[in-house]
């Protein structure tokens, strides 16, 4: 069977990839920020991943307010970049896994999720910004995919509840596939941040270190909010963190425990609370 080997977790502001464009890591401005990756640098080295699964959240690239699925799988043999042009230049397709798309796809309808499969799917900087984050070295990523987006943009939103369900569904899955492969689960987007609005600028650090911290100690802390809940307490956009919640959830199929291998939190980038975090599973 495929091995789970871990998560990771990354904002993903678009003006992230605008620095790494114009060269800005080292910037006071930017430095926090890009300072809390070389340790997870060092150890995606020495476990090398062949797939990750993305639970990111689209932008309106492929869904937008007139049909927005609650939860979408990509099964598509490569992803092509059409972002809006705040970040990185378009960049390369990134490999799917059709394999791995398809054994999820099957096993999450199996258990009464019902999700759009696509067969094409454009991905924006929600999936190639955290790429080029975690493997900067790499014209493209040297991994293959699997996206599944979230629904974190219109109401009603999937429950913390079910997002978690969810994950620990496709962890099971990935448990379960016949294959040699390695495999990541990835989450992209927060944290705490509002773009509009009364509160636009909003941030709470009380609340993301509680979050972050139970990435580790507590993975179900998050469900006990609902999303109304999950708002006033992170925002409008930090709902995001419901990718968070995704990846975690997965990462405890089969009863495994983790290791944190490295995290990271910083504020403000672009009016966003941001972090990073890896876990192993051990």
């Amino acid at each position: 069977m495929a091995l789970l080997i871990g998560g990771l977790a990354t904002s993903h502001i678009p003006a992230i990839g605008g620095a790494i464009h114009k060269g800005k890591q080292n910037e006071p401005y930017w430095k926090p920020f890009f300072d809390g990756f070389p340790p997870i640098h060092q150890w995606l080295g020495k476990v090398k991943p062949d797939v990750v699964v993305v639970f990111y959240n689209d932008h309106g690239l492929n869904f937008f307010l007139d049909k927005m699925p609650t939860f979408a799988v990509g099964a598509a043999a490569s992803y092509s970049n059409a972002d809006e042009g705040w970040g990185i230049p378009t960049s390369a397709p990134v490999a799917g896994c059709p394999e791995l798309s398809w054994h999820i796809i099957n096993q999450l309808i199996a258990k009464e999720f019902d999700i759009v499969t696509c067969q094409e799917m454009l991905v924006d900087h929600a999936c190639t910004l955290p790429l080029k984050l975690f493997w900067p070295n790499d014209e493209v990523a040297p991994v293959q995919i699997v996206p599944i987006d979230i629904n974190t943009v219109q109401f009603p939103l999937p429950t913390a509840k079910r997002v978690y369900k969810l994950g620990k569904a496709v962890g099971e899955a990935i448990q379960s596939w016949a294959s040699d492969k390695r495999v990541a689960v990835m989450a992209t987007g927060g944290l705490s941040h509002q773009l509009e609005g009364e509160r636009a600028g909003f941030i709470n650090k009380a609340f993301d270190l509680q979050f972050l911290d139970s990435m580790e100690t507590n993975p179900e802390w998050a469900t006990q909010f609902s999303d109304l809940e999950l708002v006033e307490n992170a925002g409008t956009q930090g709902v995001e963190l419901l990718m968070w919640l995704a990846m975690r959830a997965a990462l405890t199929a089969g009863g495994s425990g983790v290791r944190k291998v490295h995290s990271n939190y910083h504020i403000p980038i672009s009016n966003t609370a941001t972090g990073v975090l890896a876990l192993e599973t051990v």
